[in-house]
């Protein structure tokens, strides 16, 4: 979906997991103050320690959320999802960005302004409440990765990280097997061995810089440990 139209992109966001589970008047209001915007790949959309700023939610394409302790230097932890929004944190707690975000691939995006979110909640004081749901989202996410890099197998973690990458469908995704070993805490030797033997068993398709999730299920039954080969 690399044209689209305002209405197919307020679809997309309005189907992800957060819009779905707030009230119509604040998705309709929310979306009335987004702006369409693309973003071209390897474009940076904000950077760790940029000022205060609005949301953001992905329409279309990929993207990479990087980040790290403020003492050490911010690593590829996440793929962007479509449907998902991301960016609160500024609004919530008036602090600069915590992370960086950028544009793995062509990418259309929705983007809510610091100033409308604080209009919204001039007029509607549960604006925040709604805006930290999203947050709760995250963290979900989150947990769902700290779960994921604990397991011992270095195969399992590999498989779960492209099971994630499987949440984009069966598109490439510009990611390396050097992008992929930071997600998964694999050397590149790991991270290869593991391609050959998923991409045999017809699971994903890959190049040296991209790869191709086909079986995302199998990948997660495998990466749980009640999936065979």
């Amino acid at each position: 979906m690399l044209n689209l139209t305002r209405e197919q992109a307020e679809q997309v966001m309005s189907e992800g997991a957060w819009l779905t589970n707030v009230g119509d008047p604040f998705r309709a209001t929310l979306l009335r103050h987004a702006h369409l915007l693309k973003f071209a790949p390897d474009q940076i959309i904000y950077r760790f320690g940029d000022p205060p700023g609005g949301m953001y939610g992905l329409v279309a394409g990929s993207l990479t959320i990087n980040t790290a302790p403020p003492d050490a230097i911010p690593r590829l932890i996440h793929l962007g999802m479509p449907g998902s929004w991301t960016g609160e944190g500024p609004f919530l707690t008036g602090q600069p960005r915590r992370a960086e975000m950028r544009a793995l691939s062509d990418a259309w995006m929705m983007h809510v302004p610091l100033d409308a979110l604080e209009q919204m909640t001039a007029r509607d004081p549960g604006v925040p409440r709604a805006i930290g749901m999203n947050t709760v989202f995250t963290v979900d996410v989150l947990l769902r990765i700290v779960h994921d890099l604990q397991k011992r197998d270095v195969g399992r973690r590999i498989a779960s990280v492209l099971q994630r990458a499987g949440w984009l469908g069966d598109m490439p995704i510009p990611l390396s097997q050097a992008d992929l070993g930071i997600m998964a805490n694999a050397s590149r030797q790991q991270v290869n061995a593991a391609m050959r033997r998923f991409a045999s068993h017809g699971w994903v398709k890959y190049t040296y810089r991209s790869v191709t999730v086909m079986k995302p299920r199998v990948l997660r039954q495998f990466s749980e440990g009640d999936g065979s080969e």
